[in-house]
C-alpha cells in the first residue's frame, strides 16, 4: 500500500484539490490540470493523492535535473514504498551515417552511464513484480525499450533444491545476457568459484550465489547493498534473476528472423548485382 510519511499536513486549498483529483481519478477522468505557483505543495498534494487512488505512478518532468528533483521528494514522502528514476542513460550518442560521395559510413558511437542502466532496470523489474511503484522520468521515457513480455519470460527462476547441472546454469544465465568474468565486478555478470556460482544483476543492488552440491543447488545467498554499510546477507528458498538487458529475445524468434535476413540478403544482392552496383552488393 502507498503511504505518505511527512509531518506535513495538507493546508489552504490542498485538501479540496486532493478530494477533486482522487474523485475525478475515481470517476476515469483523464484529464486533469492542478494550478498553484512554485512552492505552493504540488508535488506534497500529488504524494497525497496518489496515497489515495493506490495505483502505480508515472510522473514525467521535462528534463533529468528536474525528474532527480522530484525523485528525491517522492522518495522522502514514500520511504517504504518503490519510488524510481528512469531517464535517458546516454552521457553521448552518434547515430550511425552513411556518406555516399566519399563512400564513408560512421559508424554509431554511444556512452552510458551505467549508474542510470541501474536505475532503468530496478524501475521495470519493480514494476513487473509491485504495485506499490512511482516511476519519476524524462520524456525519453515514451522510447520503446522492447517487449516487457519477452524481458519478463527470459527471466530465470532458481529454487533451493532444483537439479540442475552448473553447465545448464551457466547456459540460463547467457540466455539472459550474462557474460562470464571471473575477474571484474560488474552488473550483468556472473563468477564461478569452484562450487559457488555469483550472480550480479542489472540493479546492482544484490548478489545473488548459488551454492551447488553435485547436480543440485543447495544453497542460494541473497547479499543486499553489496560493499556499502548497509550490507545484508540471507538465505531464500527461490529466486527470479531477469535479464542483463532489455533488448531481449526467445530464441526462436531470432532463429526465424535470422532465416527472413538471409533471404532477404539474396534478394537484394541479386538486385543490386543487376543494376551494376558491385559495391553496394558487397557491402
Amino acid at each position: 500500500m502507498f503511504k505518505v510519511k511527512t509531518n506535513l499536513k495538507p493546508k489552504g486549498d490542498q485538501p479540496k484539490a486532493i478530494a477533486q483529483l482522487t474523485k475525478n481519478l475515481k470517476a476515469g477522468v483523464k484529464h486533469q490540470v492542478l494550478l498553484g505557483v512554485t512552492g505552493s505543495g504540488k508535488t506534497a498534494t500529488m504524494a497525497w493523492t496518489i496515497e489515495k487512488v493506490q495505483k502505480p505512478t508515472l510522473v514525467i518532468s521535462p528534463n533529468k535535473t528536474l525528474a532527480a528533483q522530484l525523485y528525491q521528494e517522492f522518495k522522502e514522502f514514500f520511504p517504504d514504498n518503490a519510488v524510481h528514476y528512469f531517464v535517458s542513460y546516454y552521457d553521448y550518442y552518434q547515430p550511425e551515417a552513411y556518406i555516399p560521395q566519399t563512400d564513408t559510413y560512421i559508424q554509431k558511437d554511444a556512452k552510458i552511464n551505467q549508474t542510470i542502466d541501474r536505475l532503468r532496470h530496478a524501475a521495470v523489474q519493480d514494476l513487473l513484480q509491485r504495485n506499490d511503484v512511482i516511476i519519476v522520468a524524462s520524456v525519453s521515457c515514451i522510447y520503446n525499450i522492447g517487449s516487457p513480455e519477452d524481458y519478463a519470460n527470459i527471466s530465470i527462476e532458481i529454487k533451493k533444491e532444483q537439479d540442475i547441472k552448473r553447465r545448464e546454469l551457466f547456459e540460463l544465465l547467457a540466455s539472459a545476457q550474462y557474460e562470464r568474468n571471473d575477474y571484474e565486478v560488474n552488473p550483468g555478470i556472473f563468477k564461478v568459484r569452484g562450487e559457488v556460482v555469483e550472480v550480479y544483476p542489472a540493479t546492482g543492488r544484490q548478489i545473488i550465489r548459488f551454492y551447488i552440491a553435485g547436480n543440485k543447488i543447495e544453497e542460494i545467498e541473497i547479499v543486499e547493498n553489496p560493499f556499502t554499510k548497509n550490507e545484508k546477507t540471507y538465505y531464500v528458498e527461490k529466486i527470479k534473476i531477469f535479464p542483463a538487458k532489455f533488448w531481449v529475445t526467445p530464441q526462436d524468434r531470432i532463429k526465424i528472423a535470422v532465416e527472413n535476413i538471409k533471404l532477404e540478403l539474396k534478394e537484394r544482392v541479386k538486385e543490386l548485382k543487376k543494376q551494376g552496383k558491385f559495391l553496394e552488393a558487397e557491402r
